[in-house]
């Protein structure tokens, strides 16, 4: 990034905070209602009957369906509400910028440039199975065979795996993240 761009983000920053810091607000509140929503799946698939509640009883058209019916429920209670208030904040504030603005922050790329990028790493995911097994053993269910295991606790234990992930890195990012800004704005 170049010292245009900088002062770019700058301006943008200056002019939009608030806006930004309710986009900010609105993907925490997005994110947390993803996880009470996986949640309240996990616990309707289980006293309907969608799926066993012993690990070891499930089968791929278990799996299957419980993925399906979750990626509905997902797409309902937070994909499609979101995807509005984005519409309208895309109408109601982006749209109604003055031109001038609108194009400055397009021509330096203030929210990235596109890139044809497909080879994403799989880091996170081997991240989050490293928490999980830490997890499992600090449990003491290390060895305990998995079809023992209720439902319950593989989502509950992946859950905390991430939580624990986004406090040990999500801290010091927040921490780093508004030091830097406060810096740069008093620049």
């Amino acid at each position: 990034m170049d010292y245009n761009d900088d002062k770019v983000w700058k301006k943008f920053l200056r002019n939009h905070w608030q806006m930004l810091a309710l986009i900010i607000i609105i993907g925490v509140i997005a994110v947390i209602g993803a996880i009470y929503v996986f949640l309240w799946h996990v616990g309707q698939a289980q006293s309907t009957g969608l799926v066993p509640i012993l690990l070891g009883s499930w089968s791929m058209g278990h799996f299957i369906t419980f993925m399906l019916h979750l990626i509905f429920w997902e797409v309902v209670f937070i994909g499609i509400p979101l995807l509005i208030v984005f519409a309208v904040f895309y109408t109601q504030w982006w749209k109604k910028l003055p031109d001038m603005e609108r194009t400055e922050y397009s021509r330096a790329h203030l929210f990235g440039k596109r890139t044809k990028r497909s080879d994403a790493g799989g880091g996170f995911s081997f991240l989050i199975f490293i928490v999980f097994c830490i997890l499992v053993y600090l449990d003491g269910k290390w060895g305990v065979a998995i079809s023992t295991w209720k439902f319950d606790y593989l989502v509950y234990t992946c859950i905390w795996a991430v939580v624990w992930i986004a406090i040990v890195i999500g801290i010091p990012i927040l921490i780093g993240g508004s030091l830097y800004l406060r810096y740069e704005m008093k620049k």
